[in-house]
């Protein structure tokens, strides 16, 4: 009996071993024409993949890299439009897909669903030629809330933009604020020119169960929330950026669910710095130094008394003064020559100084947990929609050390060649999230780098194009979706109507297609936002969002005008 087993095994592993030959190694025996024929059958048929996975070790390095490749057959291809649904505003999914975000039409109240599948039971044979119950085109039959919360005030509406995910604690952070005071006047060492929020409160929520752990008021100050801009996540450390007084908080997030201030760039640049000034007041010359300490507290409860200058005081803020004393540095090394390094001086440093004097913290992010990336630009542009006519500067400071350590103008081609090279190192990213390491970019992606080398031939000024590019950094934290559908190495796709990139668009009545990258380069799947007919009043100007499950394939269309008119909700998944 288990001899018989035993033959019956090996002429099995046998017959596998001569199928896999044929079908995946047909250039060796078949010749060229074979093997573009196993390539083709092989992108097509998940049992053959299947099998391929079972007697095929990939090669080192590229497990993962094959598993995504299943995402070619387990698609999103079945849609059901105009879901009913509650009338909410979809925020998106949280990273490690657990959460859908939500927020109430009146700003007030976070509604958070856990994801679920579409089940119902089949008596027929052949269920897939059968259409589905009509429990389907309810949005409960995909999801299960988990609880409401109301977390705004009678005057504060939620940031409907801004939401950050702590994967590791599965914490998330929320921002409500009072109405902008555009015309707010500059007192307290606040910057002319930047609008002023009476208050600002970020919540950190555990997802889990709804509830508030810590948080964090700003008042009468300026952050911009939008598209999470103004604030970064970096594993445990949140830098937030304060536009009105620029000061950037640093902020680390416990595992208790506590927001505990670390330190404040800005004024100063150590915790000792005003310590230190006020205590050395008489001997730097300064003869009243009641007005040199007439510096207002900084309007943050529970924070640090991170002071304000005020208009008063000659002195130049600690960054700036870094800022200031990297450049004059930088010049005076260029030339060993004094008469040169004299003139150069002159024409560089001394001939922009109300220029440098006058740049303002736009933007901030984390390179590493020591090191900043700082935008620098003009007062207009920190408050504009678009920064692309505004110049600015980008500067990389430490933490640590106080000191900055490298500075670029924003059409620089030394930051463009380390920004093209190495992209993934300005997207930093979660230690605990690892299929967030494969989001396409042009450093780690060919199709990718071909597209930004044709629009870079196709540029006329390439000090323009470079400039263009750079717009983009600081980047926006966790503004890009790792689905896998988005990944450029399996398909190919119409980036000005839907991309990784957490953006409203212009919607159409056509649908999107997702294009095979590999051979036989075949369309795999559609996604239609609004209605499956199409829209009957065209007149209305609408945009489309689309929330892609992180991994599964599923994803959620809304398309919505512009007059808060019901959204239209279509879900995608593979049934």
């Amino acid at each position: 009996m288990l001899q018989n087993v035993h033959a019956s095994y090996l002429m099995l592993c046998y017959l596998g071993s001569i199928f896999y030959l044929l079908v995946f190694r047909g250039n060796i025996i078949l010749g060229g024409g074979a093997s573009a024929r196993a390539l083709m059958f092989r992108s097509n048929n998940i049992v053959a993949r299947i099998f391929e996975r079972q007697i095929r070790t990939p090669p080192p390095g590229t497990s993962v890299h094959c598993a995504r490749r299943f995402y070619e057959n387990l698609v999103p291809s079945y849609t059901i439009y105009d879901v009913e649904c509650p009338d909410h505003l979809f925020r998106k999914f949280t990273d490690d897909g657990q959460y859908l975000i939500c927020f109430s039409r009146n700003h007030q109240e976070l509604i958070v669903y856990r994801p679920t599948w579409l089940s119902f039971s089949c008596t027929e044979e052949d269920c897939d030629v059968h259409d589905l119950p009509p429990k389907a085109k309810k949005f409960d039959s995909f999801f299960t809330q988990l609880y409401c919360v109301s977390l705004a005030s009678s005057n504060e509406l939620i940031c409907k933009d801004f939401f950050l995910y702590m994967e590791s604690n599965r914490f998330g952070l929320f921002a409500t604020s009072t109405a902008q005071i555009h015309d707010a006047p500059a007192v307290g060492g606040a910057i002319q020119g930047v609008p002023s929020i009476e208050k600002i409160t970020f919540h950190l929520l555990r997802l889990e169960d709804g509830v508030v752990l810590d948080e964090k008021v700003f008042n009468d100050d300026f952050v911009n929330l939008a598209h999470n801009m103004g604030v970064f996540l970096y594993d445990d450390l949140l830098a937030i950026v304060s536009l009105r007084y620029q000061t950037v908080h640093i902020l680390q997030i416990r595992d208790s669910g506590n927001l505990v201030d670390v330190r404040a760039i800005g004024a100063f640049c150590r915790e000792d710095d005003e310590l230190f000034l006020n205590s050395n007041a008489p001997s730097m010359g300064i003869r009243d130094k009641s007005k040199q300490h007439q510096l207002t507290e900084n309007h943050v409860e529970n924070g640090l008394q991170q002071s304000r200058l005020s208009p008063e005081n000659a002195f130049v803020s600690g960054i700036k003064q870094r800022l200031l004393s990297f450049i004059f540095r930088g010049i005076w090394n260029e030339e060993t020559n004094h008469t040169l390094r004299v003139q150069y001086l002159k024409k560089k440093f001394y001939f922009h100084f109300q220029d440098y004097i006058d740049l303002i913290i736009w933007k901030v992010q984390f390179l590493d947990r020591h090191h900043l990336l700082i935008k620098f630009g003009s007062v207009d542009g920190a408050v504009s929609r678009t920064t692309d006519h505004h110049p600015a500067f980008f500067a990389v400071y430490n933490m640590e050390t106080t000191d900055i350590v490298a500075f670029y103008q924003n059409n620089a081609d030394e930051l463009y060649l380390l920004f093209e090279h190495f992209c993934d190192h300005f997207h930093t990213t979660s230690k605990n999230s690892l299929y967030m390491n494969f989001i396409s970019s042009h450093s780690n992606n060919i199709h990718t780098r071909e597209q930004l080398r044709s629009l870079r031939n196709k540029a006329t000024s390439s000090s323009q194009f470079v400039k263009k590019m750079l717009a983009s950094l600081p980047i926006n934290s966790q503004a890009l979706s790792p689905s896998p559908y988005f990944d450029q190495s399996l398909y190919r796709f119409d980036e000005k109507l839907i991309s990784a990139a957490d953006r409203h668009r212009q919607s159409t009545d056509h649908p999107i297609k997702f294009i095979l990258r590999r051979p036989p380069q075949t369309l795999r799947f559609k996604i239609k936002p609004g209605p499956e007919g199409g829209n009957i009043d065209n007149r209305t100007k609408k945009i489309s969002s689309f929330l892609f499950h992180p991994f599964l394939p599923f994803a959620l269309s809304i398309q919505q005008t512009l007059f808060l008119q019901p959204s239209a909700v279509n879900v995608h998944f593979r049934r």
